[in-house]
């Protein structure tokens, strides 16, 4: 009688474990999805043992901490975005994945330019003519280019005098613009506020001029 209760229990615990992997076909978000996978490892493993079926057994040892390390990685990049919104805007981080270049007193880019690259001034000034602000060292350049429809640059870029800058390729930028969080929330807070900036700009010049 003994055996035929745990023999039932083993079925029940079968039952939940099919279950909890037919749930995850409905789940929409990671973090559920993973929590329920992780009972599901747990389920079969307690079925498998239950029942002998050692190969539902093993697949399900090897599942389980396969589940539980994605679900602290996707907790952690969770983390991450939510001290990347809330954070500075230092992008210091960002140098090793750059090359130093030193550039003469002149053009930069012209509106219209292929945006290629972008760019942290290191050392020096850079003059944005249509929107008549001075770069000043630490600040990133040449990001809205790299967004736009049309890859090109939305305005003219003079060094005002010799000048050190960093630059980083636009495939690297989209390579970390999806890996990085942190790299990602500051090239949309960048964007926005260089847009926002422009249009104010725009606004006060047609007020001016009516």
């Amino acid at each position: 009688m003994v055996e035929l209760a745990q023999m039932g229990w083993v079925e029940v615990i079968g039952y939940v474990a099919s279950m909890l992997v037919f749930c995850t076909f409905y789940m929409k978000t990671m973090i559920p999805l993973r929590v329920v996978g992780i009972l599901s490892n747990v389920a079969f493993m307690t079925y498998g043992a239950g029942c002998r079926l050692y190969p539902v057994l093993i697949l399900h040892a090897i599942l389980l901490p396969l589940n539980c390390v994605r679900l602290i990685q996707m907790q952690t990049l969770i983390k991450k975005v939510r001290d990347a919104a809330k954070g500075d805007c230092s992008m210091e981080w960002l140098i090793p994945y750059m090359q130093s270049r030193t550039l003469k007193k002149g053009v930069l880019f012209r509106k219209g330019d292929a945006a290629d690259e972008m760019y942290m001034l290191l050392k020096g000034s850079i003059r944005l003519i249509d929107v008549g602000v001075t770069i000043h060292p630490g600040t990133v350049i040449g990001e809205i280019g790299i967004f736009a429809p049309s890859r090109q640059r939305m305005d003219t870029a003079i060094c005002e005098s010799d000048v050190e800058v960093a630059t980083i390729s636009n495939d690297r930028v989209r390579q970390l613009y999806h890996q990085n969080p942190k790299f990602g929330f500051y090239l949309i807070n960048l964007v926005t506020a260089r847009l926002l900036q422009n249009f104010s700009k725009v606004q006060i010049a047609a007020g001016n001029a009516g």
